[in-house]
């Protein structure tokens, strides 16, 4: 069906359209496949595409599914989507492929011999159960990593390989010890009535293959699909999209190969590539109108991405102006390379008005970004890491949502050994040893063997009252969730357990560090329970679990935000540095001997790239520390794709260059103590490496460089000029 103009409402709507995505959003005669490149308004489309549905053809909200890959994106489009047609959007699926298989397996999971109150597992949990799963089966954790087998499993059930069919895979002592632990693992997971992330997916896959009446009762329910970053697909999404989709056909994907960056978690470009095979009649539309960059960036991006065979042909353009050129300085070290992302952030702000939040700096690993850290605190420039360490990761925070996940599901051993003993409780290693063989030995829970302490064998009478006063706390807060809103339960966990009072005790910043912490995890519940009062603990606790890097973004923070690429996809910044532009550190080393790895490289440049608003830098050094060794490398490859009538290179001078035709206000010379003079023996201290002592002074063609032995870091080469080294005993 295609609307034909329609009512006023959706004359409205597509006005606001170019004719590519009109032609997108009102098509909806079967399957259809939306090119979309870089900041060509695809989630403009798909929102206008779903507004159409309910308004002009009067689809039920409740039979239209949208599919997201980050809940950020999923909560913007819902918010679109109920700007345009009002309450109904709430009606509306609009959510992450987890998101969307955990509600249906609340409804389902007792087919599979779940219970509906199973808890999810997070990275760390899952990290967890396999060490203790290795333990169990008296594994060498040196010899085999648990983090290795975890991921391990986790590219198995990707491409839709369970415990049982991995003994196809079984060729040596290491897949055989792969396959044992997979087995314990899921058999431990079905104990504790919990999924890992995976399991969302391939188990609302299988009570969708096992149970007729439930695949045809989903297929009704969902007569409309869509499902936004399509070559982000992995096996198992593309199979559950088929399985939905397959019988109304009424499916469209939006995607672009030429960001197709996430072949290491799984996903598999031939989804998007062999789409056409798949629905010989669907339509595909290109939307290749970029919104976002300068032509000067577009032109650029579009010769790197060129190089790649078998993509799908799109070639991005735009009305803006032609732009700045890209700026590439190939700096004399590491050193220098910071300096000048710090010294150029400041000019343009000086001078062209932007703030600190206008500006990215994308790196390949995180690894890089230390040094680019030591420099922004140095010249005082704010700045914020994405993809380090999470809120919902900290200790403090885990250890308070393991308590509520274990009220909720009091099966779940992970969690119950998380807080058996935090705070201090004197119940060790051995009391839980016994507890556990214990359990095994029955056929019941751990949480069961607590309760029953007193005829588990080998305990003393200490133990046994220790563990009677943890099971009477668990009990004691159990009955208070009868009664507790979800906001004043978390009060009486945190109070009742001692965990606030243990904090208190400490009296150190880092306790009081961690004590805002769980401040912040009390107001996030109460923002949670005021948008969504109807939901209980659980649907917190599962929002928490999904929550991904890139949705504790925040655009609106006044700081320079430095990320990797990986996780820079779907964001913009005005002012876009890419830093670390060589051979071997991008493209990465690991990648350059395989031909299908250096495309993915390609198409991650072309990412970063198309991040850019109105400037893209991209820097070098010639030298840098890699793994303690000094290394040199030639500048990357991907440079010489871009157009040299693009291409600005800058001298790498930097204390007599004027950065983008201006003189440049801060000297980098300025950065260390003016006038230090140091000799080995000589004692110093740094803001980051603390105090250490002078190994030796050499000068090279960058400055003088200084060897320190910083006490419990280790040595370290650093240019005096940019060190901030203070001279000790003087």
């Amino acid at each position: 069906m295609n609307l034909g103009g329609g009512k006023s409402v959706g004359k409205a709507i597509l006005n606001d359209l170019n004719p590519e995505q009109r032609e997108a959003a009102q098509y909806f005669d079967g399957p259809l496949l939306i090119l979309a490149g870089a900041g060509s308004g695809k989630t403009r489309v798909l929102t206008y595409r779903v507004a159409l549905l309910v308004q002009e053809l009067g689809v039920d909200p409740g039979s239209i599914l949208a599919i997201t890959f980050t809940n950020k994106a999923a909560e913007e489009m819902r918010g679109r989507v109920h700007r345009l047609v009002g309450p109904r959007a709430t009606g509306v699926w609009i959510s992450t492929f987890h998101s969307a298989c955990s509600r249906i397996l609340r409804r389902e999971a007792e087919r599979l011999g779940y219970r509906r109150n199973f808890v999810i597992y997070d990275d760390d949990d899952q990290l967890r159960l396999v060490g203790r799963v290795m333990r169990d089966l008296n594994l060498d954790t040196k010899r085999y990593p648990p983090r290795m087998i975890r991921a391990l499993i986790e590219r198995a059930k990707n491409e839709m390989v369970d415990a049982d069919s991995y003994l196809q895979r079984v060729e040596d002592d290491f897949t055989e010890t792969v396959h044992a632990v997979y087995q314990a693992y899921q058999r431990q997971l079905m104990r504790n009535n919990a999924m890992d992330f995976d399991d969302l997916l391939l188990n609302t896959i299988a009570v969708l293959e096992l149970y007729p009446e439930v695949l045809e009762h989903y297929r009704r329910r969902f007569s409309y699909i869509n499902v936004d970053e399509y070559q982000d697909t992995n096996p198992a999404q593309y199979r559950l999209v088929r399985l939905l989709s397959e019988e109304h056909r009424n499916l469209c994907v939006v995607g672009d190969d030429d960001q197709g960056i996430y072949s290491w978690r799984g996903a598999d470009l031939r989804n998007i590539l062999d789409f056409e095979r798949d629905y010989p009649d669907a339509l595909v539309v290109r939307l290749e109108r970029n919104y976002r960059s300068t032509r000067n960036i577009l032109e650029a991006a579009n010769h790197v991405v060129s190089r790649i065979a078998g993509r799908r042909e799109k070639k991005l353009w735009t009305q803006r102006e032609e732009g700045e050129p890209i700026r590439f300085f190939f700096a004399p070290e590491g050193g220098d390379e910071a300096a000048f992302v710090a010294l150029e952030i400041n000019r343009l702000m000086e001078e062209e008005g932007y703030g600190h939040r206008d500006f990215a700096v994308f790196y390949r690993t995180n690894a890089q970004s230390r040094l680019f850290e030591e420099v922004l605190l140095r010249f005082g420039i704010p700045y914020k890491i994405v993809g380090g360490f999470k809120f919902y990761e900290r200790k403090e925070v885990k250890d308070v949502i393991a308590y509520l996940k274990l009220l909720l599901n009091p099966d779940d051993a992970v969690s119950l050994r998380r807080v058996i003993n935090e705070p201090k409780r004197g119940i060790g290693e051995a009391t839980l040893a016994h507890l556990e063989a214990f359990a095994r030995s029955q056929g019941i829970s751990l949480w069961g063997a607590v309760n029953v302490a007193g005829e588990v064998p080998n305990l003393g009478n200490s133990a046994r009252k220790k563990l009677e006063g943890f099971a009477d706390l668990v009990r004691g807060l159990a009955g208070d969730m009868e009664t507790l809103s979800p906001p004043e339960l978390l009060s009486a966990v945190m109070e009742k357990s001692g965990y606030l009072e243990a904090l208190r005790q400490q009296e150190t910043f880092e306790a009081e560090g961690r004590l805002e912490n769980l401040n912040e995890l009390h107001r996030a519940l109460v923002e949670f329970h005021s948008v969504h009062p109807g939901e209980g603990l659980d649907a917190f606790l599962e929002k928490v679990s999904l929550v991904a890097e890139i949705d504790l973004y925040d655009e609106e923070e006044g700081a320079v935000t430095l990320m990797t690429l990986h996780n820079a996809k779907g964001l913009e910044f005005p002012v876009v540095f890419i830093v670390g532009m060589e051979d071997g550190v991008f493209p990465h080393l690991r990648c350059m001997d395989s031909p299908q790895s250096m495309e993915e490289e390609r198409r991650l440049f072309y990412v970063g790239m198309t991040r850019a608003k109105d400037r893209l830098y991209l820097t070098a050094a010639a030298t840098r520390s890699q793994y303690g060794e000094r290394k040199y490398n030639p500048e990357s490859r991907f440079i010489a794709d871009i157009p040299t009538r693009c291409l600005l290179r800058l001298p790498t001078d930097l204390e007599r260059t004027s950065f983008g035709g201006s003189p440049a206000r801060f000297r980098v010379d300025e950065v260390g103590e003016p006038g230090l003079e140091l000799r080995a023996g000589d004692r110093v201290a740094h803001d980051v490496f603390g105090e250490g002592m002078v190994l030796s002074v050499s000068h090279s063609r960058s400055g003088t460089e200084v060897a320190v032995n910083f006490s419990g870091v280790g040595e370290k080469l650093l240019l005096l000029k940019y060190a901030s080294l203070r001279k000790l005993g003087v």
